[in-house]
């Protein structure tokens, strides 16, 4: 890309789509366990497309906020607004670009996914201040993350239920505990800066930390798979989901911020696997 078109990119994260297949995965997730699938297809690429939009967004809004932290942590530090590539006011307006392709996905929505949808902008907006003034602001990631669930199954199905609250409540477990792993690749520049994160609480027992948060997601999922079908062969279709975290957490080494990223981004896979036992299920009830 030409020098000016990169820098912007960069903001929204487009070179690094693992952002977005993970705000993605929920949405699917909601639609799949719905038995929206194969008729709503459509929906699941009207879906897609917004998340890239609005992850896209989002990075630039949290830019904006955390550009002074941003600027004094080693792996951020070049990031377009804390390096100056970018000014605020350029980023404001890209920012709110992306909102607007967003809208296209909105549009798409029936009027009661639409209000489920716009209701995620406040935590959304507040999210860049909880490593402030939490050391678990992974648990606000959890909730930014899988409200794409809700739109998802509320698209389908109009209304919620037992069903939505464990989907909903095991992709928060889930998203907090591979955020922790993330995080691990910041912990000694999070410390010097005063950056709080789970993976500094959790400290030396994160690998446990993050094992109680798979087993809680997995649990919670089981739990939303048995409301459609009550079945304990549906249980089988979260196997596959269940050994690939397990492999995550086995082979973590909380020391090396490259293996922590490789164990993040291995999430994408994680998801398809969820997505397919949602799926799975979703058509069989």
């Amino acid at each position: 890309m030409p020098a000016a078109v990169r820098s912007y990119a960069l903001l929204a994260r487009f070179d690094r789509p693992i952002g977005w297949w993970l705000l993605f995965w929920p949405c699917a997730f909601g639609v799949a366990l719905a038995g929206g699938l194969p008729e709503r297809w459509d929906l699941l690429l009207w879906l897609l497309l917004g998340a890239i939009a609005m992850r896209g967004a989002g990075c630039v809004y949290n830019d904006i906020i955390d550009r002074d932290l941003d600027a004094r942590v080693a792996r951020t530090a070049t990031r377009p607004i804390a390096s100056g590539a970018v000014s605020r006011r350029a980023a404001t307006l890209w920012m709110l670009a992306l909102c607007l392709v967003g809208l296209l996905t909105l549009w798409q929505l029936p009027p009661l996914a639409q209000l489920v949808a716009l209701a995620s902008l406040v935590p959304v907006a507040l999210y860049p201040f909880m490593k402030r003034i939490t050391w678990w602001p992974q648990a606000w990631l959890g909730l930014v993350f899988s409200w794409g669930a809700m739109v998802g199954w509320f698209a389908i199905a109009g209304g919620g239920g037992m069903t939505l609250v464990w989907l909903y409540l095991g992709t928060i477990a889930w998203v907090v505990g591979y955020d922790t792993i993330y995080a691990l690749q910041d912990v000694e520049d999070d410390a010097l800066v005063g950056i709080r994160s789970s993976a500094r609480a959790l400290g030396g027992q994160v690998r446990g930390g993050v094992g109680l948060c798979y087993a809680a997601a997995l649990g919670c999922w089981a739990l939303a798979l048995w409301q459609v079908r009550p079945d304990p062969l549906v249980l089988i279709a979260l196997l596959p989901a269940a050994i690939q975290l397990t492999g995550q957490l086995v082979t973590l080494d909380p020391e090396s911020g490259d293996d922590a990223l490789a164990k993040f981004r291995s999430n994408r896979f994680a998801g398809l696997l969820i997505f397919a036992a949602m799926l799975v299920v979703g058509r069989s009830a």
